[in-house]
């Protein structure tokens, strides 16, 4: 079983349905609602575990009563929670998800800025081997480490590059694919023309980098070379965890052996599949799921 690492950020989501989004400062009645857990690696971590891949996830929590339901809901997605650390006296994150009938969402989150950042305790805590890591931006002590880890090692180091990327600037250039979302790359190249900022990022940091941007597809630039994978015409319902779980899918198959092109192509059909779904991480999908939809489905026009 291909084993993936992840690192970041584990999350309570409080997700609350409704027609369309709050612009008032009143009550309003949500027509459905979830308890789920989120956040970009643990997302990441729930999506390798549901394609069949040993997910391990590295992360940061407090010793409060949302640490729990983290936790328990981390395990029952079947992942390898060993390196979850609790951290005395501090609070875990948590947020309130807004979707509206369209499937956008909207997020407010709550991170506690006391919880430690130091990942000198990661680098023990890492298993003998694994076949690929993943990290986010939101824990960049950690990135680092992963990053750092997976090239010493030999084996693809995948950083999903969400805004804030500046602050995570060691792990971009540890990282042997960066794959930015459109607002992550604009947030690193502080313009908007994401044709210059790939080919910029791609030239400083010698990596394979592309970048996601939703219906239009992903663009994809290493050394010399340039390619386009487009998404799949899907109508989306709830685009909650879309690239957490796209980031995981890439991860994973990069483990695998596939070549970038391939994992894109797979680990947009995993998204697309989700974005169809709207019960949290149980909408995820499964190989054999994702391997049939990658026959059946036709790309975006």
């Amino acid at each position: 079983m291909t084993k993936i690492v992840t690192t970041g950020v584990a999350v309570m989501d409080f997700v609350f349905h409704l027609d369309e989004m709050p612009r008032l400062a009143e009550k309003y009645r949500a027509k459905g609602a979830e308890i789920t857990g989120g956040g970009g690696a643990a997302n990441a971590a729930a999506a390798i575990a549901r394609l069949g891949g040993h997910a391990m996830l590295a992360s940061r929590l407090g010793s409060d009563q949302v640490a729990g339901m983290i936790a328990a809901g981390l395990e029952a997605d079947g992942i390898d929670c060993t390196m979850l650390k609790r951290f005395e006296g501090r609070r875990s994150s948590f947020s309130s998800v807004f979707i509206d009938q369209a499937g956008e969402r909207q997020i407010v989150n709550f991170r506690d800025p006391e919880l430690p950042m130091d990942a000198g305790w990661l680098l023990a805590a890492l298993p003998d081997d694994f076949d690929a890591a993943l990290a986010d931006t939101r824990w960049p002590d950690g990135a680092e480490v992963l990053m750092r880890t997976a090239r010493e090692r030999g084996v693809p180091g995948v950083l999903d590059g969400e805004a804030p990327i500046r602050e995570a600037e060691a792990a971009l250039h540890l990282a042997s694919h960066v794959a930015f979302s459109a607002q992550g790359l604009r947030d690193w190249a502080e313009h908007e023309d994401l044709d210059t900022a790939l080919n910029d990022v791609a030239a400083e940091t010698g990596a394979f980098v592309c970048v996601t941007d939703g219906a239009r597809g992903v663009n994809w630039r290493h050394g010399t070379s340039a390619g386009f994978e487009p998404a799949f015409a899907i109508k989306p319902r709830d685009t909650l965890g879309a690239g957490d779980v796209w980031h995981g899918a890439l991860a994973l198959r990069l483990g695998e052996g596939a070549s970038p092109s391939e994992a894109i192509r797979f680990a947009s059909a995993v998204a697309a599949i989700k974005c169809t779904r709207t019960n949290g991480r149980g909408g995820y999908p499964t190989r054999a799921e994702t391997e049939t939809f990658m026959k059946e489905a036709q790309p975006c026009s």
